[in-house]
């Protein structure tokens, strides 16, 4: 295969797999492409879609400009809710208006407390109502509440939230807990239709490439279908669902315990993103959650909720991944020294693969010179030198392709463990060693993006290679500069990673190379 390709066919073979092996996710698995094939091969036979209900459009559901984008004011909060790490307010339409992290570690780079209610668009907890006279009646009425300000540091507070419309009260018991998990009860005096909204995730301007936001909608039979922000198309229903979330890299607003005969819609803003709300009855009663997407406080909450952490294509690798992550870190303290421990054991898993690899590269070199000979002598007959060049392989023991499917093999591993660094919201803040104080932002010295550049520039140096041409030879060796200008805005965690991934496969290498030198001498001496 790899003897009838070009010299620049096997240089873009080259390139894509160097992309692949450094996890440039997006060259050949785009996030909006990813989750397309997850939303269209989800979908379920109790799902259904729709454009209209009761006369009221999709979109007409998705935007109500007056409940939606309504200016925020002292006088529009009703109450006040203090946490240890987190202050959470209540309008006067019966929303959350906002979360507020205090946590020095969420703070943007200019200082401010990261919000995890976005400032437009749909909020937790909005009633929207399919009358629309009724509808125009609760935007302009305001709720009352029967506390307005309480501490959650030490237990949990109930607070009872009630519209008076003129044919209708509507009233909300809410619980919220310390740990910032919340119970919802809602009340209609009457059977009346309506939909409950999950908010809108807010969009942070320190967001890392390739992260992906949208909508997360978990069945019970563990199926999750996402819809990217940018994606979303029609109307579609769920039921049978266990979690639905809206979710940034770091942070999600979730609702859980919905009942499985609730019927969940996904619909479109104006900006194709997804919309959640969900049908509610007379008496209604589920749990929420707006959360930093920490895997051990999600799991005591409820070990469900873990499944609102998302990682893509290769979840049934990132998972397991992730839980050993966690097992070092529980063991050695430190999040950057459980990083390099899993680099360590994941080199050491799939060296078996890697060996094969590199034999088969260097004996791949060792023949190339008989290679460009028989290139030379059949040059006008490109099927004899095919199979003269494959005689040769077979006759030497080297196969063309030993070399690039060991690697193959790997990748969903490199993919898995790239969206385990990516998406852990546990690296915030994580010291490692001097002068990196965040594992989860980019190194700010630049120290690790060119220790990662070095040693993979080292690496080429020492790993054999079979290039007939010059010029294919030069442009491969500027990937290390490529790709160390990629990996300088890339979060420190990922650099660490990837540098130190490239230290233990020079030790491979050299241990390689060493065997196969001796090999060749015992060959020569016989």
């Amino acid at each position: 295969m790899l003897d009838k390709m070009t010299p620049n066919q096997r240089l873009i073979l080259a390139l894509v797999i160097s992309f692949f092996f450094l996890m440039a996710y997006s060259a050949v698995f785009p996030p909006e492409e990813q989750v397309g094939t997850e939303q269209n091969t989800t979908v379920q036979k109790s799902e259904v879609s729709s454009t209209s209900y009761n006369g009221i459009s999709s979109v007409d559901l998705g935007h109500d400009t007056q409940a939606t984008t309504q200016a925020r004011s002292s006088d529009a909060i009703l109450a006040t809710l203090k946490g240890a790490n987190y202050t959470l307010t209540i309008d006067t339409l019966g929303r959350i208006d906002q979360k507020e992290m205090l946590e020095e570690k969420f703070k943007s780079k200019d200082g401010v407390d990261a919000k995890l209610v976005s400032e437009t668009g749909a909020k937790p907890l909005y009633i929207r109502f399919t009358d629309k006279a009724l509808n125009d009646e609760a935007i302009s009425t305001p709720y009352t509440s029967n506390v307005k300000e309480a501490n959650l540091v030490d237990g949990h507070v109930s607070i009872t939230l009630t519209q008076k419309l003129s044919s209708l009260t509507v009233t909300k018991n809410l619980t919220f807990y310390s740990d910032g998990h919340y119970d919802v009860k809602i009340n209609m005096s009457k059977d009346v239709r309506y939909y409950v909204y999950l908010g809108m995730h807010p969009t942070f301007p320190d967001k890392q490439m390739m992260a992906v936001e949208g909508v997360m909608v978990y069945s019970s039979n563990d199926i999750s279908t996402i819809i990217t922000d940018g994606d979303a198309e029609s109307m579609t229903s769920y039921v049978d669902t266990v979690l639905v979330s809206s979710f940034s890299q770091y942070f999600a607003s979730i609702f859980y315990n919905v009942g499985r005969d609730t019927t969940i819609k996904v619909d479109r803003d104006r900006d194709d993103n997804p919309v959640v709300f969900m049908e509610g009855k007379k008496d209604f009663s589920f749990n929420g959650y707006i959360v930093p997407k920490d895997y051990k406080i999600l799991n005591s909450i409820k070990p469900e909720l873990t499944n609102a952490i998302e990682y893509g294509w290769f979840t049934f690798v990132a998972a397991p991944l992730f839980q050993f992550l966690m097992f070092l870190h529980d063991y050695v303290g430190n999040w950057g020294w459980a990083i390099v421990i899993l680099t360590l054991v994941i080199r050491i898993l799939l060296f078996p693969l890697t060996f094969k690899g590199m034999l088969s590269m260097a004996k791949l070199k060792e023949v190339s010179p008989k290679v460009k000979e028989l290139q030379a002598k059949f040059k006008g007959d490109p099927q004899r030198m095919n199979a003269a060049v494959m005689e040769l392989y077979k006759k030497e023991g080297a196969n063309p392709l030993g070399g690039c499917l060991p690697l193959l093999l790997q990748i969903p591993v490199f993919f898995a463990i790239y969206r385990v660094l990516l998406n852990a919201v546990e690296l915030k803040g994580a010291e490692w060693i001097f002068w990196i104080t965040d594992l989860a932002h980019m190194d700010p010295t630049f120290v690790l993006p060119i220790i990662m550049g070095a040693t993979m520039f080292y690496q080429q140096h020492i790993t054999p290679s079979n290039f007939t041409d010059p010029m294919q030879e030069k442009i491969f060796k500027f990937l290390p500069l490529i790709f160390t200008f990629f990996f300088i805005t890339f979060p420190a965690g990922l650099v660490l990673y990837w540098a130190v991934n490239n230290i233990f496969s020079i030790a491979q290498q050299a241990v390689v190379n060493k065997k196969f030198a001796a090999h060749k001498k015992a060959k020569l001496e016989e």
